[in-house]
């Protein structure tokens, strides 16, 4: 099972257990995010394209590490005039362990899953006494 997900302008293909280079994040390391604007999610039986979003489909991951991606140099130069200058930067990410892909399905299965575990209590129930 795969899904597209969009997160900070771009599109992202996503399977469970991928590790994922987002642009920075504002989580902390070890937490959980969710994406909720997912585009496409595809298992091997049907694939379910949005308009614009897949509604009840939900993406969870968990914030690895913060860091700084390779230095590119940035390098300005006019013919002729003895313009010259040069700049670097490195482009901040978030590194995302993919975790779960929870579709509509799963989420009734969990939910049945939590109401199955809990005991059931019963009422007392009182007869009315006929006079």
């Amino acid at each position: 099972m795969y899904a597209i997900i969009e997160s900070c302008g771009r599109q992202y293909k996503v399977t469970e257990g991928d590790v994922v280079f987002f642009e920075k994040l504002e989580v902390e390391e070890g937490k959980k995010v969710t994406f909720e604007n997912v585009v496409l999610v595809s298992d091997d039986k049907k694939v379910q394209v949005g308009a614009p979003y897949v509604k009840g489909i939900t993406v969870e991951g968990k914030v690895i590490s913060h860091g700084k991606g390779k230095k590119i140099l940035v390098y300005k130069y006019k013919a002729k005039k003895n313009y010259r200058r040069t700049q670097g930067h490195r482009q901040p990410y978030t590194k995302v362990e993919i975790t779960k892909i929870k579709t509509a399905s799963t989420k009734t299965e969990e939910s049945a899953k939590e109401t199955a575990s809990k005991p059931v209590e019963k009422k007392a129930t009182t007869t009315k006494k006929e006079a």
